[in-house]
């Protein structure tokens, strides 16, 4: 039998367990081959490169020859990694969901070979923990239900298989591709949608800030969601953002450095879990506020940064001090004594999509903060993204490191956070180059044009993009992208198209808001009357361009030119700034594409974007 094949994998979650002594192999239909023609169930061990518990379970299970030895024998063992393989882990999930609401990494399934989950869990501790059992004694659980009881087995997992084939054929269905049973999609009623805020905060903790009790996570979406709101009028959500912010930037989830931990273990935020998401800090930068948007710029810079401007994943929670490898203690070193010591490691893949809402983020908050660092930031990893992971207008590349390219495929998260962050890019740069990209990409994402992954497929158990609470959905993500472009190009489609994307995801979100904030925001916009901004200056400092960035707020799309830059819009195709380059400067306010008298001063643009 083939040893450990990990140790050439692109993924750097997977090459820490290349020194194992059991038998990983990547996720593949080799895999499931060899486990059916040895007639054993296969072990699917999920996790990331940052993750303390998969490290911890790691060190104490898959370091040990013993279950080495007994995974050797009795199954066929693979690793994957949720962040190079998302398609995978969701459909895990989906499963695992049947044996626990405990979810999270790492992720432990045992699947048969046709690739069917029969038993999950996370985390399994190498000695009996109360209730919970010990990893062996998992493992010996599992290998007796698959002699004895075989029938049973396959029974279980092809009742979970067929409930996760409903549920991802509702999900297609109401997604990209139409409406259910060709009705036409209705977004939830505006006043249902801000009502949403009126549950936020009974939800917020008074005492310590915040939603709910421990753990506290930062809640990037919802935080966007609130302050869509507020920018739409809603005086509660912007009192409720701004403590919720404040109590972010005060607390121990913020780091000395600026950069934002991925969550804190306790109801009064303390005790943070270390890691560092690109994700998390991407989303917040977006709402911020200048210091603590600087904040994070910095931490981005710096830590995250790559030399060609794209952004790795993350930055670990452990690190190596006095030769013991230790979770946070860095972290709570005063910056200046830091250097002693060798920082964290960087999970060091750029993944398509959380540099899609970096570019965003940095885009939104270097435009309304007046930070041109931000803005080149955004620029530069733009270029590395559309250098290394686009080809001829299409996105190629999910994952790369500096040992290659990812052969996973790209998914809807790819497509529909890079050509969002391309496209406010875009509007707030003026270069239309990222424009012209993001059009292609949004066409691309409507088309659903992504591969599905042959094991997933086989089994019927692919369930396309689940929500999630701290991630901006690459699904609403295209859907804004498209109504956007709907603005820009005069093209109704898109905006019909925006709607189908968020209809369904935005009315669950009225009920259960945490895991569907990102789809109110965008249903909201989608309600509200249109309108379109084009400010054109060729002085960057003209006091008009300000006016301009503060108009942006649900249903009003703002863009930010020079003549020359005007012009060229209109040569790409985009029938709103026909004719906008004779005038400097100027601002054009237009609702649902009928258009306001220049204005050629900033008083007289508030005025027109106020009334």
């Amino acid at each position: 039998m083939d040893d450990n094949r990990l140790g050439t994998s692109v993924s750097p979650y997977l090459r820490l367990h290349a020194d194992n002594p059991v038998d990983w192999r990547e996720w593949g239909p080799e895999a499931f081959a060899e486990a059916r023609e040895r007639d054993v169930p296969v072990l699917v061990s999920v996790g990331y490169a940052t993750c303390h518990w998969c490290h911890v379970m790691a060190r104490e299970s898959f370091a040990d020859p013993e279950v080495g030895a007994i995974l050797r024998q009795g199954f066929v063992s693979v690793k994957v990694d949720r962040e190079e393989r998302p398609d995978v882990d969701a459909s895990l999930m989906a499963a695992a969901s049947a044996f626990t609401q405990q979810l999270g990494w790492p992720l432990t399934t045992f699947l048969t070979p046709d690739g069917h989950v029969f038993f999950a869990g996370t985390y399994f501790p190498p000695s009996p923990v109360g209730q919970v059992p010990s990893f062996r004694q998992i493992l010996a659980a599992v290998l007796d239900a698959w002699t004895e009881r075989r029938d049973e087995v396959d029974a279980n997992a092809s009742a979970i298989a067929a409930a996760i084939r409903q549920g991802a054929e509702a999900d297609r269905a109401a997604g990209v591709g139409g409406g259910r049973d060709g009705d036409e999609p209705r977004l939830p009623a505006v006043d249902a949608v801000l009502a949403v805020t009126e549950q936020l905060a009974r939800a917020e903790d008074t005492t310590y800030g915040g939603f709910g009790g421990a753990p506290k996570f930062p809640s990037a979406p919802l935080l966007e969601f609130l302050a869509d709101a507020a920018a739409d009028g809603d005086a509660g959500a912007d009192a409720l953002l701004e403590r919720s912010l404040d109590t972010i930037r005060r607390s121990e989830l913020t780091d000395a450095d600026g950069g934002v931990f991925r969550y804190a273990t306790k109801r009064d935020w303390s005790v943070p879990h270390y890691e560092r998401m690109l994700y998390d800090n991407a989303g917040l930068i977006a709402v911020a506020g200048p210091e603590q948007a600087r904040g994070i710029a910095d931490f981005l810079r710096d830590t995250l940064r790559r030399g060609d401007g794209a952004f790795v994943a993350a930055q670990d929670s452990e690190s190596t001090i006095d030769g013991r490898r230790v979770e946070g203690e860095w972290y709570r070193l005063p910056l200046d004594e830091r250097g002693r010591f060798d920082p964290p490691p960087l999970d060091d893949q750029v993944l398509t999509g959380w540099n899609g809402l970096a570019i965003r983020g940095l885009a939104i908050a270097g435009a309304r903060h007046g930070d041109p660092e931000m803005l080149s930031l955004a620029r530069a990893a733009a270029d590395a993204l559309l250098v290394a992971h686009v080809r001829d207008g299409h996105v190629t590349v999910r994952s790369s490191t500096p040992r290659g390219a990812s052969a996973a495929p790209p998914t809807i998260e790819d497509v529909g956070l890079l050509a969002e962050g391309l496209l406010d890019l875009a509007l707030v740069t003026g270069e239309v180059r990222y424009a012209v990209a993001a059009r292609t990409l949004v066409d691309d994402g409507l088309a659903g044009r992504f591969d599905v992954d042959p094991v997933l497929a086989a089994s019927g158990t692919a369930t396309g993009e689940q929500p999630q609470t701290a991630l901006r959905s690459g699904t609403v993500a295209l859907a804004a992208a498209a109504a956007t472009l709907s603005a820009l190009t005069g093209v109704s489609e898109y905006r019909t198209a925006a709607v189908r994307l968020v209809a369904d995801r935005a009315t669950t979100g009225t009920e259960r808001p945490l895991g569907h904030a990102d789809a109110l925001g965008v249903a909201l916009a989608l309600q509200r009357p249109s309108r379109e901004v084009v400010v054109v200056a060729s002085d960057p400092d003209d006091p008009i361009r300000a006016v301009g960035r503060r108009a942006r707020r649900p249903g009003t799309v703002v863009a930010l030119v020079t003549p020359g830059q005007a012009a060229a819009w209109a040569a790409a195709g985009f029938e709103l700034f026909d004719g906008r380059d004779q005038l400097d400067p100027a601002g054009y306010v237009c609702h649902d594409r009928v258009c306001a008298l220049p204005a050629r001063s900033a008083d007289v643009l508030a005025e027109q974007t106020t009334s």
